[in-house]
């Protein structure tokens, strides 16, 4: 059975998903952010969890390879960051944004729900995108606050 590109990704899109912001330092010292949703966990012990990759996405070069990373789970008031930065060429952080991680410097996005600080663990080929697994280094979470949620392709907000 030969499945329809657009109906098998509105099919997906039927699944609700968190919003994140993937955070990490170029060579140049500069700080860059691409919005995903394709965030799991994979292990308690060892921490780990994992993201995907469009491989031709204009950043791929430098997240492929990112020894250190964040992910940052953004808050239901964040929908104007998560626009932002999943435009192709718009992937320079404002340095209002965040503050740098402790661990390997990954920013870390202010007023995102939860920050996961990640080493590159391992990477996986998966058709048309590299899955990306990350040990979770440091963790930081707000007390209270909603997600921003993605369904159908649309921010959506919980009842």
């Amino acid at each position: 059975m030969e499945l329809d590109g657009r109906e098998l990704r509105n099919a997906l899109g039927r699944f609700a998903t968190g919003v994140c912001l993937i955070t990490a330092v170029n060579e140049e010292g500069e700080a860059l952010a691409l919005t995903a949703n394709s965030f799991s966990s994979v292990s308690l012990d060892p921490p780990l969890v994992l993201w995907s990759l469009q491989n031709n996405s204009d950043v791929f070069s430098l997240y492929s390879s990112a020894k250190h990373y964040a992910i940052n789970v953004l808050a239901g008031n964040q929908q104007e960051l998560s626009s932002r930065y999943a435009r192709k060429g718009d992937h320079l952080l404002d340095p209002e944004h965040f503050t740098p991680g402790e661990q390997g410097g990954a920013p870390l996005i202010n007023g995102a729900l939860v920050q996961f600080e990640c080493s590159l663990e391992a990477t996986h080929p998966g058709g048309d995108h590299l899955i990306i697994v990350g040990r979770v280094q440091a963790m930081h979470a707000l007390a209270e606050g909603e997600p921003l949620v993605f369904y159908s392709g649309a921010y959506r907000a919980l009842a």
